[in-house]
């Protein structure tokens, strides 16, 4: 068995909600980088969306989901794959203290999160049981071990201060990130292992944010360009590159992101329109999240809510 691991982020552009950075590791039979993880559960996945119910939509998460779409076939995807990590959650904050590393205390908190909200959101439980199942049986089958999955959900203070810490959004963003692939990842002990992420905004060099991490490993730069940076360290790959969500590890990666964003958007939405009924959600997206801070500006003074917990000021 050799280890395949695969990250991605969601919320990096926006300027309400959190950024969300999630790493899966799936040990995998062969060399992970000739290992086609889409074939062999192809009995259950499908990158393509699945008219029949008898697959899993698993592909960039701006494939399996968009608001007009709703929740429904990501929120579906994400809980069987996560069930197959032996994690199942019935509320919001209970997937997010299984899957976090980061899991904010009371002082950290945001008030749009004190009131849980439960799951699945609009999936149905039958259908996730029932694929849940066949998912399972079909990676025992292929060999494939039972993944580990890790999600970092940066709230909006935590992102600001980062963010002036290292005077860069990026760094920021592959400083987490890569901090978050030592949870699942150990140099020292795994063979033949293959590591793969989207690359960060324009980045190319990432040596030495690698050896921020590593402690004294020997890092060897294989390639660095536009499509792809790639590294070797023992007997590890890793590379950064565009459209990486074609890799099995990062589209579930992707995914999870995804749903955890959305989760933590809906709380959001939720909480503000409670004290403004008529209020138009928002995904916070740049120009509408302006929009949104305009509307709410009274009740946010009025509830005494700072912009340092509400918006990213990058």
């Amino acid at each position: 068995m050799s280890l395949f691991i695969g990250m991605d982020e969601a919320g990096y552009g926006p300027n309400l909600g959190p950024l969300v950075i999630t790493a899966t590791a799936w040990d995998v039979p062969g060399d992970p980088q000739v290992c086609d993880v889409w074939g062999l559960l192809e009995e259950v996945v499908s990158q393509r969306p699945a008219a029949t119910g008898q697959h899993l939509h698993v592909a960039d998460s701006k494939q399996v989901f968009s608001p007009s779409k709703g929740v429904k076939t990501l929120e579906t995807s994400v809980l069987c794959l996560l069930r197959l990590a032996d994690i199942e959650a019935s509320s919001f904050s209970s997937l997010w203290q299984q899957l976090s590393v980061h899991y904010p205390g009371d002082h950290e908190q945001e008030p749009w999160f004190t009131e849980d909200a439960s799951l699945p959101v609009a999936a149905d439980q039958d259908d996730i049981n029932r694929l849940a199942d066949r998912l399972a049986s079909c990676a025992e089958r292929a060999g494939i071990g039972q993944p580990r999955i890790r999600s970092d959900v940066v709230l909006t203070d935590r992102f600001n201060r980062l963010t002036t810490e290292h005077d860069s959004k990026g760094v920021t963003l592959s400083t987490l990130s890569l901090s978050l692939l030592r949870t699942l990842w150990e140099p020292d002990s795994c063979d033949g292992s293959f590591i793969v992420a989207d690359k960060h905004g324009g980045r190319n060099r990432y040596d030495g944010l690698l050896a921020d991490i590593l402690a004294g490993e020997m890092i060897f730069r294989l390639e660095e360009g536009r499509e792809r940076s790639t590294y070797r360290v023992g007997q590890t790959e890793i590379r950064f590159q565009t459209k990486a969500e074609a890799h099995f590890p990062v589209a579930v990666a992707s995914l999870v992101s995804k749903y955890l964003r959305e989760l933590a958007m809906l709380s959001f939405n939720r909480f503000w329109r409670v004290h403004l009924p008529h209020l138009k959600p928002t995904q916070g997206y740049p120009l509408d999240a302006k929009r949104f801070k305009a509307d709410i500006a009274e009740t946010q003074a009025a509830l005494e809510i700072s912009d340092t917990v509400l918006w990213r000021e990058r």
